[in-house]
């Protein structure tokens, strides 16, 4: 059974645009790195052909799982999105009410995930704890430190 997953419009893109480089550049090259390594003659003792024979193999795997991923990817509607609570792909502002910190944060799907960027897994424990709150709510989300509580001040998309 296969698993549907979801998916911005920059996300879907990027894993597009990955199998698109795999297929059209790094195939190609790899074939081409086949073909030079057969005409140097045995093949029982040749290092550059085994080597070469299991990076085709590493990469048919990789485009055979991004073709999967992208045949069974579902486009979130952005434009659809409600801003009066938090959701997928919302962007949250709030406070650290114990540090007297704000940090905003958008909630993605697993895949799209990226901390440097202020991007959350919606599996994560503070954005599980954001989910479906309000302008003002507080969130308590339970952390190895203690019990953090999350004012939230503003969602957006």
């Amino acid at each position: 059974m296969t698993e549907i997953k979801y998916y911005s419009e920059e996300g879907l893109q990027k894993l597009k645009e990955e199998l698109k480089q795999l297929t059209t550049v790094e195939r190609p090259a790899i074939s081409a790195a086949i073909a030079e390594a057969r005409d140097k003659g045995d093949l029982s003792e040749n290092a550059e052909y085994d080597a070469a024979k299991e990076a085709q193999g590493l990469l048919e795997a990789r485009i055979a799982n991004l073709q999967g991923l992208i045949a069974n990817a579902r486009l979130l509607d952005e434009s659809k999105l409600d801003t009066s609570k938090v959701l997928l792909l919302s962007k949250v502002e709030f406070e650290n009410m114990a540090m007297n910190k704000k940090m905003t944060y958008e909630i993605v799907p697993e895949s799209e995930a990226n901390l440097k960027t202020g991007k959350i897994s919606v599996t994560s424990p503070i954005a599980k704890g954001l989910l479906g709150k309000r302008v003002g709510d507080i969130a308590e989300i339970e952390a190895p430190v203690g019990v953090m509580k999350l004012k939230i001040i503003k969602i957006s998309r």
